[in-house]
């Protein structure tokens, strides 16, 4: 049930594990653009618009979620890439202990002052209701997302990426049938779509759950290994708190942005909270691609296979070229198509909110290898065991954010909203591209003869992939 990412083509493991980690992100983007197409249609642009405007402070406390657990998840890679099995064993149980006092310290602190959050973005007024009674049920599903991300950034850590997509598949069919159920029978508007979302996360974590038991024998845990160690806990949290930490970051430009949308009315508001929808889709394999990077930097650190770090990064970095153009290239012909999944024909501004929507859409596509590179060379660094490092480029990404909101979109309105992301991926690659070199070579004046011992058996792999694929 685990993989060894410490030997063999770089190429050929980063693709084994990418494609199946991309397919559990795609489920997981699917049952949250269902989400959104099914309010879109049933409900409405403006209740669309509601949860959208919820987006950066949705990524602003659930990102710091997520950033936690895939943080947590690097010890554990590093001592599977090790071998030291029962010390492996200890980072997952107190992992487990740090995910359940922090996911219940956020859900009240953010069931608290949610609202006051919401007047504090100056969410217009006629989608405050709806999007407080959004972002309050999804604030009080944190500890499933704990429950769920956690456990599947350890059996990734473990490389096992296909295994957490079984459970979203099954999560994405359960939030489809909640959301029609809650939203057609129930009439429970959209907080019958955050309802849907979260039961179904948690439900994908249970299950999760019962597989790890079941099926890793290597998670068994003994009683020895099971109690509260202050040591790992810290380790833990020098690699977790800075990666979560590095998310929200990132959200306070978002929200800033998000502010300055919000003053342009809720017209500017809906379209960008339904491109956001389509860019988060077609933004997946980035995500799959960093969480593979993560991994792969994380064991071979483990196992002194420092040799193979830039590899990794640099075929990671051609894959990510060759989607970037892929993708501009769909969106220049199909933008308004995806955006018009989301939006229902027979409102008077249909016309226009398609227009609004693709021209954001194709703006980002535009100038996704930045984006690419973002979660690259981040991810790589943070396998490495340099979570703080990384956590500069998201303080890069928030204030180019910042600055964009603050004075580019009053002067020029939308289109300045356009180019923000892109403008703080260029940022936070100005730092990143430097800042990933110097990490590996840091590591390899610290470990100088690391992995000189396999370097002729890589050589060897590299040879039979090439002689696999013709080149």
């Amino acid at each position: 049930m685990t993989k060894d990412l410490t030997s063999g083509s770089p190429m050929r493991l980063l693709l084994g594990f990418t494609l199946p980690t991309l397919f559990g992100l795609l489920f997981q983007q699917f049952y949250n653009l269902v989400d959104a197409m099914i309010v879109g249609k049933l409900l409405g642009s403006q209740a669309l618009g509601a949860v959208g405007s919820t987006g950066s402070i949705n990524f602003l406390v659930i990102g710091f979620c997520l950033g936690i657990c895939s943080g947590f998840a690097i010890p554990v890679a590093q001592r599977m890439g090790a071998k030291d099995y029962p010390q492996m064993r200890r980072y997952v149980a107190n992992a487990a202990y740090l995910s359940a006092a922090i996911a219940l310290v956020l859900t009240a602190v953010t069931g608290v002052f949610c609202r006051d959050i919401l007047t504090a973005m100056d969410t217009p007024a006629d989608l405050f209701e709806n999007a407080n009674a959004y972002i309050f049920i999804i604030f009080m599903g944190i500890p499933a997302v704990f429950l769920y991300n956690l456990l599947a950034s350890v059996i990734r850590s473990l490389g096992d990426s296909r295994t957490p997509v079984y459970f979203l598949a099954l999560s994405a069919g359960l939030n489809i049938a909640l959301d029609l159920a809650l939203i057609l029978f129930f009439d429970a508007g959209v907080a019958g779509a955050a309802i849907a979302t979260v039961l179904s996360q948690a439900v994908s974590g249970l299950a999760c759950l019962a597989y790890m038991v079941k099926k890793f024998p290597i998670l068994r845990i003994t009683r020895e290994e099971s109690r509260l160690d202050w040591e790992a806990c810290k380790g833990l949290c020098a690699m977790g708190l800075p990666m979560g930490l590095q998310y929200s970051i990132t959200a306070v430009g978002s929200i800033v942005l998000q502010t300055a949308v919000n003053a342009l009315g809720s017209v500017y508001v809906t379209a960008v909270s339904t491109g956001s929808k389509v860019y988060q889709l077609i933004a997946c394999p980035f995500d799959a691609m960093g969480a593979a990077m993560a991994t792969y930097c994380g064991q071979n650190v483990g196992a002194g296979r420092l040799d193979r770090l830039r590899q990794g990064v640099r075929s990671c970095s051609l894959l990510g070229l060759g989607y970037s153009a892929a993708a501009l290239v769909a969106m220049l012909f199909f933008a308004p198509q995806c955006a018009m999944l989301f939006l229902n024909s027979g409102e008077e501004q249909f016309q226009l909110l398609v227009g609004l929507t693709s021209q954001y859409t194709v703006t980002l596509t535009a100038f996704f290898f930045p984006l690419a590179l973002v979660n690259i060379l981040r991810f790589s660094i943070q396998g490495m065991g340099f979570s703080t490092l990384a956590i500069l480029a998201g303080v890069l990404e928030m204030l180019a954010r910042a600055v964009v909101g603050q004075f580019f979109v009053p002067a020029m309105g939308y289109t300045a909203a356009c180019f923000a992301s892109p403008a703080a991926w260029i940022c936070a690659d100005l730092f990143l591209i430097p800042a990933c070199l110097g990490c590996i070579a840091h590591l390899r004046r610290s470990s100088p003869t690391a992995g000189l011992e396999t370097i002729s058996r890589d050589a060897a792999g590299r040879r039979g992939w090439k002689k696999s694929f013709g080149t």
